[in-house]
């Protein structure tokens, strides 16, 4: 999961995710429902990627990982950059995939969400 490949096959396996390349071509933005979930460019042969974090995580990710740091370019308040050196397990950088891709996601309008009575 840290190399740029695996990164960039789970980012297309979520559901209604899409490939696009806005910023040129070597930056790959990965969106569902035309939102932006993930970043991923290469670096000096170094894969890294921006993801979008839940504030209070997003810090406490980039106390437990030296390879998470804040998003470079973004709002380093919601996104962080994971610099795929191999240092971060598969199963974490998975994880922070995928949450990335849910806190896109849209919401259900409150009124399409509860019953009428």
């Amino acid at each position: 999961m840290n190399s740029f490949a695996a990164v960039q096959q789970h980012c297309l396996a979520q559901a209604v995710s899409c490939e696009d390349f806005p910023f040129g071509p070597d930056i790959y933005v990965y969106k569902t429902h035309g939102k932006v979930f993930a970043i991923l460019t290469e670096k000096d042969g170094i894969a890294r990627v921006n993801l979008k974090a839940d504030p209070t995580e997003a810090l406490m990710l980039r106390q437990l990982f030296s390879a998470v740091t804040p998003g470079y370019h973004m709002n380093k308040k919601h996104w962080n950059t994971l610099l795929l050196d191999g240092s971060v397990p598969d199963a974490e950088v998975k994880r922070q995939i995928e949450q990335s891709w849910q806190l896109v996601q849209p919401k259900l309008r409150r009124a399409r969400a509860e019953p009428k009575t």
